[in-house]
């Protein structure tokens, strides 16, 4: 079997930090750079997608590794994927966010004995909640999630920010972090086995070439 690798690049935020850790790596990534319509590249083994869906590909076979972020693993942990590194770049905070003036979150616990929380990760901020002691409501949004408190649907909002920019426009602050999130690195559990010596060798020099961590 050979043992080059296909690598599930994400798009969005952590797209440009990713292609300047291949390109460290020695892989001509020009024409990724340069098409934004294609997303398959089978000169350099590259696919490109949703950050969202780089953990089905790996699971499925689709990708030998990807990258993604650890705010997507943890939504979908029951993905069967294995996570080798923690890259160190697309720092972000998860975080539980709020209008600005009062305490919404404490009043309706206090009046309702529940919190409604808006949220692209219904997973994340169950699990937050839950383990914090407190009932929680959780109300799955798909575009900005800002706008919920803001028009009374939720007390609050379970995001990801990396500048708390978008959340000061729209009058609100953190009111706790749950995690930090970067770039991870992962592996197809099958792929890792059958391929050993070519993922091995890649996290070898990723651990030369940059300062990453074993994931956690």
């Amino acid at each position: 079997m050979s043992d080059r690798l296909m690598v599930a690049v994400p798009r969005g935020a952590l797209f440009d930090g990713t292609l300047d850790l291949l390109e460290r790596l020695e892989l001509d990534v020009r024409e990724v750079r340069e098409n934004d319509r294609k997303l398959l590249f089978e000169g350099p083994g590259i696919v490109t997608m949703r950050p969202s869906d780089v953990p089905t590909y790996v699971e499925h076979g689709s990708a030998d590794i990807g990258i993604t972020g650890k705010d997507v693993l943890l939504e979908q942990a029951d993905r069967k994927v294995y996570e080798l590194l923690d890259l160190g770049y697309g720092e972000c905070r998860m975080v539980v966010a709020a209008r600005d003036e009062g305490n919404a979150i404490s009043d309706a616990l206090r009046r309702l004995g529940r919190v409604r929380i808006a949220t692209k990760y219904p997973r994340v901020a169950a699990e937050h909640f839950a383990r914090t002691g407190r009932q929680a409501e959780i109300v799955e949004v798909k575009g900005s999630v800002e706008l919920a408190p803001l028009t009374g649907l939720v007390e609050a909002i379970v995001d990801l920010t990396a500048t708390g920019t978008t959340l000061r426009e729209n009058g609100l602050v953190v009111r706790e972090e749950i995690f930090l999130s970067t770039a991870r690195l992962i592996a197809n559990p099958v792929a890792y086995k059958l391929k050993a010596r070519a993922i091995d060798a890649l996290v070898d020099r990723l651990r030369d070439a940059e300062e990453v961590r074993v994931a956690r």
